[in-house]
């Protein structure tokens, strides 16, 4: 897997996965809004850890800096 994800792109993930966290531990998201928003939180964090998007890879996308 090469890294398709720049710094912002990764940081900016990462926060949406916490704001969705906190909304689902503070009870603002329940039911079907809370399971459908964690899945794509989680799928932000692994994202963000392997610096590599598949939907990314797919379309020939790159964030990431050119070395």
């Amino acid at each position: 897997m090469k890294k398709n994800m720049g710094s912002v792109d990764r940081i900016i993930r990462i926060i949406l996965a916490v704001v969705v966290a906190l909304l689902f531990f503070t009870n603002q998201i329940s039911s079907v809004a809370a399971i459908v928003l964690g899945i794509f939180a989680v799928i932000f964090l692994l994202t963000s850890v392997f610096s590599f998007c598949p939907l990314y890879a797919l379309f020939k996308l790159s964030t990431a800096k050119k070395s």
